[in-house]
């Protein structure tokens, strides 16, 4: 009769030697975390961002102990546990089943774990999600490719930069026009997607004036890069009192509501050519320049668009007139060339498109 029962694995000096050796390692990543400067390279500008540095101290802390003592024993256990010359060629491990008390450890460890990080995280996500409830409301509006903010009692909407005062809590309405975007400021270490259709909203108090980048972390077209050349202001309250009240003054006669288009001929009679070259700067310059025809970023160059004679037809095939470029800003355009937002999507009232139609048609 064989006996099957494998011999007692004996583990040795040397492996409680190398494992005294991973603890005192391991301590020395966790100790790193835990006195590792992060606002040193990265500030916090808002109130929270100390609460997730302490829950990427903590995760990066007990992954750092963990990988140390996987990676450690798994270069141990290769070296120890080596085919030597000595063996013989059909040589195998010792085989090892059943070993209740490691097996139940293993299960411990990590669900107390898992519990201690969601009671941190649960903490953190409560003041992030739900505090502070009163406070400056604020619209971050996703575009391809840039984003546009809207104020209370600011008409329109302001196209440059987000401010906002130091100390008042703001809750953030993230949406989007086109595609789907995400708004992130490394400061706030906070980050939202902005989904077309979808209000999501984030809630902070700013706490550290400066001026912080924004990101958009979607890969969201072919001029996603330029989604990181805004940035959020944060400022006393007299400074940015100054800032709201420039817009308030700036976007006195502006409409307020979202811009819609009626779906009728667009009267060209009372079109504004220097409206139209500012409006053709904010939202049509990421995807068209004022050269060439050939001189394409998303779609093709509009100089001379109504005047050249090699171009005589738009891009649907129509001839080049002012209704018919008037119609594409209305409805859109999806061909062999490429696809372009309709109106809707793009934010352009009637006046906006006459106001376009006759910029266009000054370029020749």
């Amino acid at each position: 009769m064989v006996n099957q029962t494998a011999p007692p694995v004996r583990l040795g000096s040397q492996f409680w030697m190398v494992s005294a050796v991973l603890a005192v390692l391991a301590a020395v990543g966790i100790w790193f975390w835990y006195w590792f400067p992060i606002e040193q390279y990265l500030p916090a500008a808002i109130v929270t961002a100390r609460q997730v540095d302490t829950l990427f101290r903590f995760m990066a802390a007990t992954g750092t102990a963990l990988y140390i003592f996987i990676a450690g024993y798994l270069v141990y256990f290769s070296i120890a546990f080596r085919v030597r010359k000595s063996d013989p060629p059909d040589a195998i491990g010792v085989q090892i089943h059943d070993n209740h008390k490691l097996e139940l450890w293993w299960t411990i460890i990590p669900a107390l774990f898992v519990v201690l990080l969601s009671a941190v995280s649960v903490r953190i996500w409560y003041e992030i999600m739900l505090e502070p409830q009163n406070g400056l409301v604020v619209q971050a509006i996703g575009h391809q490719f840039d984003f546009t903010f809207r104020y209370p009692q600011v008409n329109g909407e302001i196209t440059d930069e987000m401010h906002l005062p130091i100390g008042v809590p703001v809750t953030l309405n993230l949406t989007s026009s086109d595609v789907i975007h995400s708004f992130w400021v490394p400061a706030m270490r906070l980050k939202n997607d902005t989904v077309p259709g979808l209000v999501t909203e984030i809630r902070f108090t700013p706490r550290l004036e400066g001026r912080y980048q924004i990101i958009c972390t979607q890969f969201c077209g072919v001029l996603h890069s330029q989604m990181n050349k805004q940035v959020l202001v944060i400022e006393s309250r007299d400074k940015f009192n100054a800032w709201f009240h420039g817009w308030q003054v700036k976007n006195a006669h502006v409409s307020n509501a979202l811009p819609t288009t009626t779906g009728t001929a667009i009267n060209l009679s009372n079109a504004n050519i220097g409206a139209g070259q500012t409006l053709f700067k904010q939202k049509c310059s990421a995807c068209h320049s004022t050269g060439p025809f050939d001189q394409r970023i998303v779609g093709p160059g509009l100089k001379a668009v109504l005047h050249d004679p090699t171009h005589p037809n738009l891009v649907d095939g129509d001839p080049a007139t002012e209704a018919n470029v008037a119609k594409i800003l209305q409805t859109g355009y999806t061909g062999s060339i490429g696809s372009m937002p309709n109106a809707t999507t793009n934010g352009l009232s009637d006046q906006d498109i006459a106001n376009l139609v006759v910029y266009l048609n000054s370029l020749k």
